[in-house]
């Protein structure tokens, strides 16, 4: 006879093992399913998002531009550092240790938790039953619930013509693993993910170049942090080419032979190394029993309704492989919102207000409607804005980079949008996030005390301005 749970999760992510937490924390007999197998051999939760997504690529962001800095910028402090050098192994090996203490520490909150952690993969059969395929090779068990959470996250998208090898044309994963710096570094896709890994190599001395489809750099961002962006990027070395499109690669003698097309036909590059991050699919392969009752979009995505219900009774479903954005924080917030669903508690997710980061240097943060997207909808708004080179907390660390830009309401002054580029901005934006939560105003920032000196001043002169009244600034 299967094992009975109240919830039964499929997915360790940031979705998923958030939800089988919280579920558990709320007195219902929880089971996740996670197929990962991390490089100690055991299993590894935490998803894409721990093992070969946010946490890594950050250990590298961080991993290279202390290099970078100590090459460039120390000597303006007055620190002198000759014959510096960057043991990559030495790199990835940190990279690694903060993986296994953070995935590892998933799995200590399930023990502490009581929740059930299934090594293997996870199949919707009918009536709310999950088959689990276990990673060992061992016989298949069976799962039976009473609710299941679908969260099985997604995987890169790949392009025609061109195919991954893992070595030479890689996706995320394998970027973050490169034995040694690329002397030039081919990056298809200037998105979020091609920006971030792109920089990383290029600080530690790759000869980095990113082909873009698009016409329009950076197209969701705000068009003035557009415009900051791409210049401050060209500063620091990155070539980025905007309408560019790939049309095949392939490995010859150890060099990637790519061949694009542009504005002046096709042409030849050659790279060491490709990274394709075109942005990621929604993954269900082998997830859905026919006979599941849980129907797909026209784009692959699993559907739901307002409360992530999907069509079949008492089978939810969260993070990527469902609408809105692919962020870790909105599928654990779905999975913290569903799991107080199913235990009868009220929740929601308010779309509106997921902030979005790129962790670049500086960092790029934004949350709410761009200036573009109001225009297009025909609402009356106004701007404020304010540079971080008018800081003293910015100047003083030589963070001088970058902006910030407030939108609100032309007639009743609520925030609609807020866009920074610039030293914290991951951070920076968390004030506007829950002054957007609680349909503040842009009075509201410029109203609240900020420390000085500190980088948040410029969140608040940038609220004074937008009603011509900043300090700091002519207005």
């Amino acid at each position: 006879m299967a094992e009975q749970f109240d919830v039964v999760v499929i997915g360790g992510g940031p979705g998923g093992y958030v939800a089988a937490i919280r579920a558990a924390q709320l007195g219902l007999k929880t089971a996740c399913v996670e197929k990962w197998t991390g490089k100690d051999g055991k299993q590894a939760l935490g998803g894409t998002c721990l093992n070969v997504g946010c946490i890594p690529s950050k250990a590298l962001l961080d991993s290279s531009k202390h290099y970078h800095h100590v090459q460039h910028d120390y000597a303006k402090h007055g620190i002198k550092a000759d014959g510096v050098a960057m043991d990559i192994g030495t790199m990835l090996g940190r990279k690694d240790d903060i993986v296994q203490k953070l995935t590892g520490g998933v799995g200590m909150l399930f023990k502490a938790n009581k929740v059930a952690s299934y090594h293997g993969t996870g199949r919707l059969l009918a009536d709310r039953q999950v088959e689990v395929t276990p990673a060992d090779g061992s016989e298949a068990v069976t799962l039976q619930a009473k609710h299941v959470i679908l969260a099985s996250g997604s995987v890169p998208i790949a392009i025609p013509n061109v195919a991954f090898d893992g070595e030479y044309i890689v996706d995320n994963e394998g970027a973050l693993d490169f034995g040694e710096v690329p002397e030039k570094f081919g990056v298809i896709g200037a998105g979020v993910i091609g920006l971030e890994l792109g920089s990383v190599w290029n600080w530690l001395g790759s000869d980095v170049t990113l082909l873009e489809a698009m016409p329009d750099f950076l197209a969701a961002t705000d068009p003035d942090i557009q415009k900051q962006a791409a210049r401050i990027f060209k500063k620091q070395g990155l070539d980025i080419r905007l309408g560019t499109l790939v049309k095949s690669a392939e490995v010859k003698d150890g060099k990637v032979e790519v061949t694009v097309e542009d504005k002046n036909g096709e042409s030849t590059m050659s790279f060491d190394r490709l990274l394709v991050s075109v942005g990621r699919r929604a993954y269900t392969e082998g997830l859905l029993a026919d006979d599941c009752g849980v129907t797909l979009t026209e784009r692959g995505q699993i559907e739901v309704n307002e409360q992530s219900q999907t069509t079949a009774p008492g089978v939810w479903a969260i993070g990527d492989c469902v609408r809105g954005p692919m962020l870790a924080h909105k599928a654990s917030e779905e999975g913290v919102a569903v799991a107080e669903l199913i235990a009868g508690k009220p929740a929601h997710i308010h779309f509106d207000t997921v902030p979005w980061v790129i962790y670049t240097e500086p960092e790029i943060a934004w949350v709410g409607k761009t200036e573009t997207e109001l225009k297009e909808a025909g609402v009356d708004y106004q701007t404020g804005t304010f540079p971080f080179a008018a800081i003293g907390r910015a100047l003083a660390s030589g963070k001088t980079d970058g902006m910030v830009k407030i939108i609100s309401h032309a007639e009743t002054d609520e925030l609609l949008g807020v866009h920074i580029i610039g030293a914290a901005a991951s951070e920076l934006i968390a004030e506007c996030v829950v002054t957007m939560e609680f349909h503040g105003s842009a009075e509201d920032l410029a109203r609240i005390v900020h420390a000085h000196p500190t980088m948040s001043e410029a969140v608040h002169e940038a609220a004074l301005h937008l009603d011509k009244r900043a300090i700091h600034r002519a207005n």
